[in-house]
């Protein structure tokens, strides 16, 4: 019988060949699967230029037009920071809990590597993975990840380790890693971490401060220090003892940080709050729109949430707090009274509207998500008239109270909001430099400054219509008729209001300043509906306006924004300007990709522009808007218009001094709910002292150069008559403030009958 060689010791010589042909085998396996790996045959790999010059999705900033950021868009809040821009501390506390041996590894730690079965046979876990695997991982994250795949995924971030550490310096992948790892409240990067925790740059974290951000790595919900404090002080500690264990701090140094508390500096630059919500959200779309023809050299299309753009608008930091605290003030003051007439504050005035209440129900997220519950719509019903702890907005220094009530009545109290829109812009350049859409974006994110939010627009409507009779060579002191109006498609004469309080007929200038409806029948009759309506769209209104005899008196759905380019023509002589909010777009290298430019054009000349300043004048000086000069004691150059539509559902004023501007809508999202009274629902009263509040304001601030002493300035040779009125003009420059004299009454505005259609 044949036996088999052994060796010297009785072992078997083709065992030993056999493994070492299984190692060899083996090795060349290995071998050949990562050269795959990095070939790209077992899933794409990134190339040498993608690692030399590492990317990822980067918010893009928006900017005031001082250079203040005032937001970001993004899908991850993510920033980048330079080597020099983070604080030693910061490198300190990672190296000593991530990665002690960073600077003497090569992208994978072979020691830590080596120890994992040791760990593993002893229970404990254990990380291996070094800094640089970390950020293959955030660079390249993981897809189709299970027990099959794992093992693959894991030797491609190898590879991908390997490959950064040869293309980029120790310094430049500590950094990158730095600003792609997530924090906590979905916070990506060190620079944005350390504004939103401690609202400070990453170059001034103390050595404690460091150590909560650093230790928030290890599990950024359970960590987060604003919802965890007691779970974020163990880890910052632990993280402190680490930073002591490997001498970046002394025993004494880390007795005294774990000594101390946290104290956070919260500022999240959130979507909601800040500075200018609605309008960062109309910069928003208008530069995904843009975005649609920009491309990048690779010939895709720019992301505004991917691309890092800088974005820089048009808007005035100061003058956009001024305009939020004038809205803030005045709607916080007038929801007082409105929520105090008959039936709202008893909640009595929902058995009128119990058909709004219930489409409101109807179209709430919380209906919809017990729906798709496949609940019965009884069964829903009982679901909102169960009480439940909610926040609700409420005018106090937080814009919100903890409460319970129902979610039915929760939708009651929630629309009976007086809501307001306001923006103001220069006429002259089409820069808009306020924009407030609301009272509140938390609570309410419909905008009320919005091309495509449309109210009726009651007077202000009437100086386009005068603007048009003035340029057709009727004269600004003519009378005009405030009888009754025929026309042709009625069967008996339009009486929108007039003649019974001023007689037959008054000058020109006093019909625009009390707005007397019948005077602008009147004119309307000169001029033509045709060639009004055709007008109104030359100004830049591209709303629905139809060619009814109502049109005159303002029943049209316009928005602000086109409201407030039309009024350009005036202050500027002639010359049309459209609103403009972004001034350009560029990269993140800073390489412009978009310039903005307003379209300008001249709709009018310059006589008649004047004399619709000194007709629209009039209604500041004894007319609508009076209140301006005798309850808030302003005495400049200022000319505009009140508007107040049916039922005091919607409150308008526009006005412009020589330099600037503005315009306010208020009235409530739905406008079945309203002033019961005129006095205190018309523009006047409603709308017009935010306007007033504000430019009080910009007044004050030299910085501003808004000058309070400016004219509008008269063309040469220009002659024409005085439209205003001499005795109401000089009593209202006596007005001292506080109230009008007792026996002066308050003007009023006519308002429109209800909406008249042939």
């Amino acid at each position: 019988m044949q036996h088999e060689k052994v060796n010297e010791k009785g072992r078997p010589l083709r065992s030993v060949r056999i493994l070492w042909i299984v190692f060899f085998l083996g090795v060349i396996g290995f071998t050949l699967v990562i050269v795959m790996i990095n070939s790209g045959f077992m899933g794409y790999m990134p190339s040498m230029a993608e690692l030399e010059n590492p990317s990822s999705a980067i918010s893009s900033d928006v900017y005031a037009a001082d250079g203040t950021l005032i937001g970001r868009y993004f899908v991850q809040d993510r920033s980048n920071s330079k080597y020099s821009e983070i604080s030693q501390n910061v490198y300190h506390a990672l190296l000593a809990t991530e990665d002690a041996r960073f600077y003497e590894h090569s992208g994978i730690d072979a020691v830590g590597t080596i120890a994992i079965p040791f760990y593993l046979l002893a229970h404990k876990k254990r990380g291996s993975s070094t800094i640089t695997q970390q950020l293959a991982k955030n660079l390249f994250p993981r897809k189709n990840e299970n027990m099959f795949t794992l093992p693959f995924i894991k030797l491609k971030e190898w590879v991908l380790a390997v490959k950064l550490e040869r293309n980029l310096t120790k310094d430049e992948i500590i950094t990158l890693y730095l600003n792609t790892v997530p924090f906590s409240d979905n916070v990506y990067g060190i620079r944005n971490a350390s504004l939103t925790f401690f609202n400070k740059g990453a170059d001034k974290l103390s050595v404690d401060e460091a150590a909560v951000l650093i230790g928030m790595l290890k599990g950024n919900t359970i960590y987060n220090p604003r919802r965890h404090p007691e779970r974020s002080l163990e880890r910052r500690n632990t993280v402190i003892d680490q930073m002591n264990k490997y001498n970046y701090i002394t025993d004494a140094q880390a007795i005294e940080f774990e000594k101390k508390p946290i104290v956070l500096d919260y500022h999240k630059l959130d979507y909601h709050e800040g500075i200018a919500p609605y309008f960062r959200q109309v910069v928003e779309h208008q530069v995904k729109e843009a975005c649609k023809s920009l491309k990048k050299p690779d010939g895709t299309n720019y992301d505004i949430y991917k691309d890092g753009l800088k974005i820089y608008t048009t808007l005035d930091v100061r003058m956009q707090r001024y305009a939020e605290l004038a809205v803030e003030q005045h709607m916080a003051e007038i929801q007082k009274i409105f929520i105090s007439q008959k039936g709202y504050r008893d909640g009595s005035i929902w058995e009128k509207h119990k058909d709004i209440l219930m489409s409101s129900i109807k179209s709430s997220d919380r209906y919809q998500m017990l729906q798709d519950q496949e609940m019965g719509i009884e069964d829903i019903l009982k679901e909102f008239d169960k009480p439940i702890k909610m926040r609700v907005f409420a005018w106090n220094k937080y814009h919100y109270k903890d409460t319970v009530m129902t979610p039915a009545d929760s939708i009651k109290y929630m629309k009976l909001f007086l809501q307001a829109g306001f923006m103001v812009m220069d006429p002259f350049t089409g820069e808009v430099k306020a924009w407030v859409g609301g009272i509140d974006h938390t609570f309410f994110q419909y905008d009320h400054v919005n091309i495509n939010t449309k109210r009726q627009v009651g007077s202000t409507i009437k100086p386009l219509l005068y603007c048009l009779a003035v340029d057709n060579g009727i004269s600004p002191c003519s009378n005009v008729s405030t009888l009754p109006q025929e026309f042709p498609t009625m069967t008996h004469p339009y009486d929108a209001g007039g003649y019974k309080k001023f007689g037959p007929t008054l000058t020109m200038g006093k019909a625009l300043a009390l707005s007397v409806n019948n005077a602008a029948l009147y004119l309307l009759k000169q001029v033509g509906i045709n060639a009004f309506v055709d007008f109104v769209h030359k100004c830049g209104i591209t709303s629905n306006v139809e060619k009814y005899p109502s049109s005159a008196l303002g029943v049209s759905d316009i928005s602000l924004f086109e409201m407030l380019g039309a009024y350009t023509m005036f202050p500027t002589g002639g010359i049309h300007t459209d609103p403009m909010y972004i001034s350009r777009i560029e990269d993140k290298n800073g390489s412009l990709l978009k310039n903005f430019t307003p379209g300008q054009k001249e709709l009018i000349n310059a006589n008649t522009a004047f004399k619709m300043v000194k007709l629209m004048r009039g209604v500041i000086d004894f007319g609508t808007g009076r209140r301006m000069r005798y309850r808030y004691n302003i005495k400049s150059d200022i000319a505009g218009k009140t508007g107040t539509t049916n039922k005091q559902s919607d409150a308008w004023f526009i006005g412009y001094t020589p330099q600037i501007i503005a315009g306010v809508w208020v009235g409530c999202e739905d406008p079945s709910f309203h002033f019961g009274s005129e006095e205190l629902g018309q523009g006047s009263a409603s709308a017009l002292p935010i306007w007033a509040k504000f430019i009080v304001s910009a007044y004050a601030d030299k910085a501003l150069n808004i000058n309070p002493d400016a004219k509008f300035k008269q063309p040469e040779n220009f002659d024409d008559c005085d439209v205003s009125d001499p005795t109401s003009l000089e009593r209202a420059n006596t007005y001292n403030g506080s109230s009008k004299p007792a026996d002066e009454p308050e003007p009023t505005e006519e308002v429109p009958p209800v909406d008249w259609q042939p």
